[in-house]
């Protein structure tokens, strides 16, 4: 073998690779006879098959698995003996034999990884958000639970906003109906806005047995583009008005909460606990963003087009699986790949500086940190240790704990070397309410 280097790019090169024809020529020989003791082939007992047949039925597919093992075998020995790392695969092209070539040429082009310098971020501020749990947080919360409890009771009055109304409705465009426009006994409650605003301000007022007719005026963005921007007529009848019942606090709405003898303080101080919880979360991932965009910003590189094409790749399909769960059929869509282009160079460059500040800092996940991980995602189960089993009962899935507890390392480098601002803020706002 014989090799040359270039470098086409800062990241890319080439290599050029010879395979001998001589041993090439050797290796199929070899590789036909072993073939041969075994092969099976209708009138021949297994082995016993002409060897020249032997060669006329395998001896393509054979020559072309000896090159191909070839021109890798050289080409790992060539970025071995260079000390290059490959990222991504090698494009492999032929050259021409000129004259009588005793090799078979080859031109290997590939990009490398970078060298990686992580800048300092010394001076570099990480803003880490401080929030207090106290009786308003709790009972906002406590409200959030009612409403997911309500119940809807039949009232003999004029429907207003937060009533749940039972209606019939028939649309029209031109006179004629359109899909979707009409239904029975659908149920819609006034002022949660999941239907236009215009749709709804129109039965605000109306009884029940009562019927009403009104225009409207679909939005020029609106989904169903046969309708966007037209203007149609419904037809109203209001066959119920309800209106919503919240759960008492009490002993049993406690219970309802896994309180088991209904105590309120325990259920109060309970929520508290979720709260805090839910919050140090936020707050982790908050700081966590700022250190990775701190070391983002420290450290300019060139990536490889290979890592971001595979990433963009992996993005896509991450993508579709998540739109298939939601029930939703894509079948054999191709998301573009600008879509996911500066979340993949993200990616890949974080991976890289993560990769050079744990190597460098001998920051891998311990045993006892992995355990902790484990033991706290466990905590909020009614039978942890079947969680903790879960865990180390596969490798992949504890893989997933060490490199959260690897990045965790990570961040409390950077937080021991980054000048950090603690910063009040209310709970609201950390929880993006």
């Amino acid at each position: 073998m014989e090799t040359t280097t270039g470098n086409t790019s800062q990241l890319e090169r080439t290599l050029n690779l010879a395979v001998s024809l001589a041993g090439m020529e050797s290796e199929v020989d070899g590789r036909l006879k072993r073939l041969a003791r075994t092969v099976k082939m209708d009138g021949f007992r297994p082995g016993k098959v002409p060897f020249k047949i032997v060669i006329q039925q395998y001896s393509g597919q054979v020559r072309q698995e000896v090159l191909g093992d070839a021109v890798q075998k050289n080409f790992a020995e060539a970025v071995k003996a260079q000390n290059m790392k490959v990222a991504g695969y090698p494009r492999i092209e032929a050259k021409p034999v000129e004259g009588e070539s005793k090799d078979l040429l080859f031109t290997a082009t590939f990009e490398v990884y970078p060298d990686v310098v992580v800048g300092d971020i010394s001076a570099t501020k990480i803003e880490r958000p401080q929030v207090a749990i106290g009786d308003a947080e709790i009972d906002k919360t406590i409200e959030i639970v009612r409403k997911q409890r309500v119940v809807y009771k039949p009232v003999k009055r004029a429907a207003a906003s937060g009533d749940q109304v039972t209606i019939d409705y028939r649309g029209t465009l031109s006179g004629e109906e359109f899909q979707g426009g009409q239904a029975k006994d659908y149920k819609l409650v006034l002022g949660e806005g999941k239907t236009l605003k215009d749709f709804e301000e129109p039965v605000v007022g109306m009884e029940a047995g009562k019927s009403k007719s009104f225009e409207l005026t679909f939005p020029e963005d609106y989904h169903a583009k046969e309708l966007a921007g037209k203007t149609v007529t419904f037809e109203v009848t209001l066959n119920q008005v309800s209106e919503p019942k919240l759960p008492e606090v009490d002993a049993d709405f406690a219970k309802s909460l896994g309180v088991p003898d209904g105590n309120l303080e325990v259920m109060r101080s309970e929520i508290k606990s979720n709260l805090e919880r839910e919050g140090k979360k936020r707050i982790d991932a908050r700081v966590k963003e700022g250190v990775m965009q701190a070391l983002l910003d420290a450290t300019p590189l060139e990536l490889p087009k290979a890592l971001i094409e595979m990433e963009i790749d992996r993005l896509r399909e991450g993508a579709g699986e998540d739109m298939r769960a939601r029930g939703m059929n894509v079948g054999d869509i191709a998301f573009p790949a600008h879509l996911f282009e500066e979340q993949a160079r993200r990616r890949v460059g974080l991976g890289l500086i993560l990769s050079e500040v744990v190597k460098t800092n001998e920051l891998q996940a311990k045993a006892e940190q992995v355990r902790d991980r484990v033991n706290e995602f466990a905590e909020s189960y009614e039978q942890p240790e079947h969680v903790v089993a879960w865990y180390y009962g596969e490798p992949n899935r504890l893989a997933e704990v060490e490199s959260l507890v690897m990045e965790d390392n990570v961040v409390q480098w950077a937080l021991d070397r980054a000048k950090v601002a603690d910063v009040a803020i209310i709970f609201d706002e950390l929880m993006g309410a």
